[in-house]
């Protein structure tokens, strides 16, 4: 198994990088697959055509709301793996032939996200050895490296865009991993969809990470995520669909 962790500023693409990769691991014969969508926003699933609500799944957030809430739970002195991990399994995991779906999903109660991404954290510690790849499209943040959502991971990729913050996030979410004890093997950069090529090798000069290329921009996939499309369903010839690949490649991921 391996779990590749991707990072990175608000409208970089993390999502639709993490889609395009499942593309390419399910076409290259590597499922099963874990994906997991640990934005609040949600976008992933709509990217690789899962509707949870149709599939009679719910988010993470919305099974901890049933089990503590509704149901008059008490979360005092109770681990919520030991309440909500069955649960995770029956009732928010999607399944599909090809991969397997997870979703946080927004604020359980007023406050942080301590709740979900703990009861997330146990659920994966569980589940991850049934996979090749578990792919984790992260929040715009760094909240999932601080609580530690993996502890231990294989990768860790941050999607760049054309800014000194987007910059100076890949040096915080490093500090970060570091400071959390988050254990992981590589920690690379890639560029986004806006990003210059023409700076991916000072990036990499400047951050001291391997660069594995950038997304290319293509206005067929902005098309299939403005009507809700599947970007599973794009052509294998689409232009960030094959830029995404050549970043696997690089990253080794898929075979030269």
């Amino acid at each position: 198994m391996k779990m590749i962790v991707v990072v990175g500023r608000g409208g970089t693409g993390k999502s639709s990088f993490v889609s395009l990769m499942t593309k390419g691991l399910i076409e290259a014969g590597e499922a099963p697959l874990l994906l997991v969508d640990a934005d609040p926003d949600q976008n992933l699933a709509e990217m690789v055509g899962v509707d949870l609500k149709e599939a009679g799944k719910n988010t993470i957030s919305e099974l901890l709301v049933s089990t503590f809430i509704e149901q008059g739970g008490t979360t005092v002195g109770i681990p919520p793996t030991e309440r909500i991990e069955s649960k995770i399994w029956s009732s928010g995991l999607f399944e599909s032939k090809s991969f397997d779906f997870l979703a946080v999903g927004t604020k359980w109660v007023e406050g942080c996200y301590c709740m979900p991404n703990s009861a997330l954290k146990g659920a994966l510690e569980s589940l991850t050895k049934n996979y090749k790849y578990v792919l984790i499209d992260s929040p715009a943040g760094l909240e999932h490296l601080n609580r530690r959502i993996a502890s231990k991971v294989n990768d860790i990729i941050d999607i760049l865009d054309h800014s000194k913050k987007s910059l100076d996030h890949v040096k915080r979410a490093y500090r970060i991993a570091k400071e959390v004890d988050m254990q992981f093997d590589k920690f690379y950069i890639a560029g986004g969809y806006r990003f210059p090529e023409k700076l991916g090798a000072q990036a990499e000069a400047n951050l001291k990470f391997k660069y594995l290329g950038k997304i290319t921009a293509d206005e067929q996939l902005d098309e299939y995520v403005l009507d809700g499309k599947s970007l599973l369903d794009l052509p294998s010839d689409n232009p960030a669909y094959v830029s995404v690949k050549q970043i696997m490649k690089t990253a080794g991921y898929l075979p030269q």
